[in-house]
């Protein structure tokens, strides 16, 4: 998958999909942890756990505050909020980096010291280096130019969006890390040269909390993978790639059911189970 930019399909998607077998458990499907949400954005906890659940994860453990856990509770009782052993984070949807309190700090700190697959988001994005486990960081435009300006690599939003596959690219080497560059073609590469490009299927996909979804979709299949993962840190970028390309088919599903209208990001992350059933059923 190394050379130029490839475009995602379904039928690549689907080699991505891990559907549950006749001995699996909620554990061996993979526990997905999840710091998200804040007091002034509590509905992205909300979001990115439904996501991740309606993805297909074996088990969703939340850490947050008391208000954000009733609110995830109500919406997704399933989930659990103590803490536990799981097989891959995602950190810092909804969250203010500048706002970070003493009790969110030490539950970032534990979740990045159990060096299992970490999904970096929004509010988290600066903590990219801090560890060793594989990593995705899923940045939009502003957020890339921010978190490179911080590392001493002078770039405007105007340079990113005007050439996001360069900028990605550069992220990803300079940070070691895969990249998940937001926009309506995403792109996705890592520092061994795979480069991978998801086109949005419909530009409803730009309202508030939609990337929320797609981080819960993204760490419930880097949960699931948990153990190809192990040994091969390169499949972050399939996964990454397969999850901007759920996101885009949802939405292009939720969409048609509103005879081709807007979406929220709940709809979109409704629409997940039937995208991920037909990737399996392919």
């Amino acid at each position: 998958m190394t050379g130029g930019w490839r475009e995602w399909t379904a039928d690549a998607a689907a080699e991505w999909i891990a559907a549950p077998a006749a001995g699996d458990d909620k554990y061996s499907r993979g526990v997905l942890g999840v710091i998200s949400g804040s007091q002034e954005y509590p509905g992205a906890a909300v979001l990115g756990v439904e996501a991740a659940h309606r993805t297909g994860v074996g088990m969703v453990r939340y850490t947050g505050p008391r208000a954000l856990r009733q609110a995830v509770l109500a919406r997704r009782p399933e989930t659990v909020t103590v803490a536990g052993r799981v097989q891959a984070w995602l950190i810092g949807s909804g969250i203010d980096q500048r706002r970070r309190s003493f009790m969110l700090i030490g539950d970032l700190e534990h979740a990045l010291a159990d060096r299992v697959p970490v999904v970096l988001d929004a509010g988290a994005l600066d903590l990219v280096g801090t560890h060793s486990a594989p990593t995705v960081i899923t940045p939009h435009a502003i957020e890339l130019a921010t978190l490179l300006d911080a590392r001493e690599i002078r770039v405007s939003v105007a340079e990113v969006r005007a050439d996001p596959a360069a900028w990605a690219e550069r992220a990803a080497a300079e940070l070691g890390v895969a990249v998940l560059l937001k926009g309506a073609v995403t792109h996705v590469c890592d520092p061994a040269g795979n480069r991978i490009t998801v086109t949005a299927p419909t530009h409803w996909l730009a309202t508030a909390g939609t990337g929320d979804v797609l981080g819960g979709v993204l760490g419930a299949l880097v949960a699931t993978h948990h153990a190809v993962l192990s040994t091969d840190a390169e499949s972050l970028t399939s996964l990454a790639a397969t999850a901007a390309w759920v996101q885009g088919e949802a939405a292009q599903r939720a969409s048609a059911r509103a005879d081709g209208g807007p979406v929220t990001a709940l709809d979109i992350a409704a629409a997940v189970p039937s995208v991920v059933g037909a990737l399996v059923g392919r």
